[in-house]
């Protein structure tokens, strides 16, 4: 038990120890994992280490508890595959994944056979293993560089989808080493196998995900039980569609994932945020627990120009050329594919997949099947395959942004605004905006104020902004900022927060209340109008129809000089040269910086 406890609250450690350094997390994870596996061999003498993964698990229990935890992480990434994200990309990440899963496999084959000498068979199930990219891992490092959206949709449905293709590759090159026909072509024996598990995944996935959905849609599920019974169905149908073909689990988790994920389903919002936590703690515990595994012996194996060599082959010569054969005649910018081509850091599901067929094939299970030789080169699969991923999170975590400013690809910030709210307040200054070439959108359920929008041509998203549909529905890449403008300042406060975690926290404003106006001190922060004005006293003022009043600044000094001025009544609003909108009322005028040409917008006294 001591175990388990040390490498959870080790493995928790490690992702708050990356949110901290600003790495993605599978680096500490697997850091710390080698500190008390192998490493700490050097302190208690050879054979003994701190904790041994080998040792909390054995035999056909590590691999049911690897299997299963690897499905449930993709079942989550599935939940987060949007197919209206992938319309204008889909052609760009279908050539990935196939040439991806072609060429690096028989690539990383031809490569490994020929540096280190191993047989074709375990070689090319080495190349299997390095197809899959990564959703743990790609996720926090396209979070920390904020590449532009193709970069990001294609990189992320690439990393989540590859998965479990990946490790079907690898499954067929497995079933065909242990099929005894290894001194003959490739069987049927192994293609056969290959068909039925992805026949069995997208069926007993399909029907997973239509039992969920009508469970959910039905409301047949309390909502204190919703994510605990979704989890068993999830775990059921791993272990169902493994039951009827093994491996195929993999594959059917993913498919009910993504079937789900792209539902209307009021509920996802918060059954995604479910399986975000199990997802955290699942990696937290596997990546500490494989990495522990690995011997010392084998780390030290590791440390020649050999793997240098296959390292520098698998990512430079590979990757380039899955990238620009599968974005021929495609619409991103040769940047783009550069930066693609560059980014593929391997993940989880490649060392849960490589951990469990080294122990399959080196175990003496196969003797007479494999060879002695090919035994010891299945046992270096997993050390091997750790080198891939410590080495490409290492590489591109750390590098990854710089590339993004070199190449000029990053994401940029969209200077639209959302107004939750149609109301006299929230139409009057959108008009203005609007005018001035600025995207907005008024966000309201009453049908009055969405007709009187719409008379003054302003787009209109009829509905409550607080619901998963219309998160889902409302283009957050044109949309930078949110003013919650209702009369209802519960409302208001909740839509900066949700709506907050989608745009930023500090791009949401609201009104102030009047129980905040009757406090002593300075107004809140992110309230709009510097907090002169609640609902009714700015509804009042909009009514007597105040002018905007546009004035340029070339400084700082120039645009304190102005709002000192007693004929400024309300500041508004600072617009940049390129159209970015700030709230004047959130601005220290002292700390922020004015650029020459940059736009004042006020009301002013009559």
């Amino acid at each position: 038990m001591i175990e388990i406890s040390g490498i959870l609250v080790l493995g928790f450690f490690a992702q708050w120890l990356a949110w901290r350094v600003k790495v993605p997390a599978i680096l500490p994870l697997i850091i710390i994992g080698l500190m008390i596996g192998p490493l700490s061999s050097i302190i208690l003498g050879e054979g003994n280490k701190f904790i041994d993964g080998d040792m909390i698990f054995q035999g056909d229990m590590l691999f049911d508890v690897v299997g299963l935890s690897v499905g449930l992480i993709l079942f989550e990434g599935g939940l987060t595959l949007k197919i209206k994200e992938i319309k204008t990309l889909a052609h760009t990440v279908r050539n990935l994944i196939i040439v991806g899963t072609v060429v690096t496999l028989i690539g990383g084959g031809i490569a490994l056979h020929y540096i280190m000498g191993y047989s074709w068979h375990i070689s090319f199930l080495f190349g299997a293993l390095i197809v899959v990219s990564g959703p743990t891992v790609i996720g926090p490092i396209l979070r920390n560089v904020r590449a532009n959206n193709n970069i990001a949709t294609i990189l992320k449905w690439e990393g989540i989808l590859i998965d479990p293709v990946g490790a079907l590759a690898a499954i067929l090159i497995y079933e065909f080493i242990i099929s005894g026909q290894a001194d003959q072509y490739f069987t049927l024996f192994a293609l056969q196998g290959f068909m039925i598990t992805v026949l069995v995944g997208l069926i007993v996935g399909s029907l997973s995900a239509s039992l969920i959905y009508l469970l959910l849609r039905r409301q047949m599920i309390p909502h204190y039980l919703r994510n605990t019974i979704i989890l068993g169905i999830v775990i059921l149908t791993f272990g169902l569609s493994d039951m009827l073909h093994e491996e195929s689990g993999l594959l059917a988790v993913t498919i009910s994932g993504m079937i789900i994920g792209n539902t209307r389903l009021e509920e996802l919002k918060h059954i995604l945020s479910f399986k975000e936590d199990v997802t955290i703690i699942l990696i937290s515990f596997l990546f500490v627990m494989l990495s522990s595994r690995i011997d010392m012996a084998d780390l030290y194996s590791l440390l020649n120009i050999k793997i240098l060599m296959l390292f520098l082959i698998i990512v430079f010569i590979l990757r380039p050329i899955v990238v620009f054969i599968s974005t021929y005649n495609s619409t991103l910018t040769w940047r783009e594919r550069l930066f693609i081509a560059y980014i593929c850091p391997r993940g989880i599901v490649a060392a849960a997949v490589a951990s469990l067929f080294s122990v399959k094939l080196s175990d003496g299970s196969f003797q007479g099947i494999i060879s002695a030789e090919q035994a010891e080169e299945a046992k270096m699969l997993l050390p091997l395959t750790f080198m891939t991923i410590v080495g490409t999170v290492v590489q591109q975590g750390l590098t990854a942004k710089k590339v993004v400013e070199l190449l000029g690809v990053g994401r940029v910030t969209p200077n639209g605004i959302l107004f939750l709210g149609a109301n006299e307040t929230a139409r009057y200054l959108a008009k203005f905006l609007h005018s001035k070439g600025i995207p907005v959108m008024l966000c309201d359920t009453s049908a009055y104020n969405i007709r009187e929008a719409r008379n003054l041509l302003l787009p209109v998203y009829e509905g409550s902004i607080l619901n998963d549909k219309a998160l889902e529905e409302i283009d957050f890449s044109q949309y930078g900022q949110m003013y919650a403008t209702t009369s209802n300042s519960d409302i208001n406060m909740m839509a900066t927060r949700m709506i907050g975690r989608e745009i930023g926290s500090h791009n949401t404003y609201r009104l102030i209340t009047n129980a905040e106006q009757k406090k002593v001190g300075p107004a809140p922060a992110n309230v709009l109008f510097g907090g002169q004005y609640d609902f009714i006293g700015i509804t009042q003022f909009i009514r007597t129809r105040p002018t905007f009043v546009e004035k340029k600044v070339q400084n700082n000094q120039e645009f304190i000089e102005l709002l000192q001025k007693k004929s400024v009544k309300v500041p508004l609003f600072l617009i940049s040269s390129n159209q970015a909108v700030t709230p004047i009322s959130q601005l220290e005028p002292m700390q922020q910086e004015i650029q020459e040409g940059d736009t004042v917008v006020y009301f002013a006294v009559e």
